[in-house]
């Protein structure tokens, strides 16, 4: 399983270090985006740009559908807690993605309105569509007032950080220095509108690759540690079991000598 994970590890991680310079460029236009509109009220006119009293919660939270991640999933799933008890100060909504976030949320009788299991390693924007569809719809039929998300940050192969993450009302980066003069048709607001269901996608999409990669990796460093435990176990075991046999000679040869020794008196 090791081998396994470290082959679909390097596969994960190419996913990952792609798949973010097009998140963080999507991030520099919509800075960009927001600065072309200026008045406070024009952005109040877009759906997913309108901030209100919070009085309900979505929280997507993408765990892997197995274990065998060492601490992962038990990290994930502490810091969607923490979230819901003491951070969300509001009645929270559960979209579960993978099989240890629906299990666990199901068990602890959390209102789990969502559930996308076996999504798989050949993830696509085709399979977040549904998630970010139920999210948006939601937020914008009133449904919850915030949207967030939970998931797994991949920092390196040893290092995986549970990060919460707010996607809806999707607040519009700061404008980045050096700003490129693009001319936008028909306008910035008929593209700011037409962007933001996609910007919301690259978030969760984003969060979910992510998470493949922290899955493997810390797959991978759990069963090398296994097998590294194992081999301890066999090596102390063998020098156990050749300690009794040893012992078991000596106490065998012993007799043998008293016995000889009897029958020679």
């Amino acid at each position: 399983m090791g081998m396994v994970s470290a082959a679909k590890m390097r596969k994960a991680q190419t996913r990952v270090l792609a798949s973010r310079p097009y998140s963080e460029r999507l991030q520099e236009m919509m800075a960009d985006l927001a600065t072309q509109q200026p008045d406070p009220e024009a952005m109040q006119a877009f759906p997913l740009l309108q901030r209100r009293p919070i009085k309900n919660v979505e929280l997507i939270v993408v765990t892997p559908d197995r274990g065998l991640t060492g601490a992962l999933n038990s990290n994930i799933l502490r810091r969607a807690t923490r979230f819901v008890l003491s951070e969300a100060n509001a009645p929270v909504r559960i979209i579960a993605v993978g099989k240890k976030a629906r299990d666990y949320f199901v068990r602890t009788r959390q209102n789990v309105v969502a559930e996308f299991l076996g999504i798989g390693d050949t993830i696509s924007l085709a399979a977040v569509r549904p998630i970010a569809d139920i999210a948006i719809d939601d937020f914008v039929t009133g449904k919850v007032d915030a949207v967030y998300v939970v998931y797994s940050d991949f920092v390196n192969t040893l290092v995986q950080r549970p990060e919460i993450t707010q996607i809806l009302p999707v607040e519009p980066p700061q404008a980045h220095e050096g700003y490129a003069d693009y001319i936008f048709e028909p306008s910035p607001a008929a593209v700011l509108n037409d962007l933001l269901p996609r910007y919301v996608e690259i978030e969760i999409y984003q969060a979910i690759v992510e998470g493949l990669a922290s899955e493997h990796s810390a797959r991978m460093v759990a069963m090398r540690n296994a097998t590294d435990n194992a081999k301890d176990i066999v090596q102390d075991l063998t020098l156990s079991l050749n300690k009794a046999r040893q012992a078991q000679i000596t106490r065998e040869v012993s007799e043998i000598a008293a016995g000889a020794n009897a029958q020679a008196t």
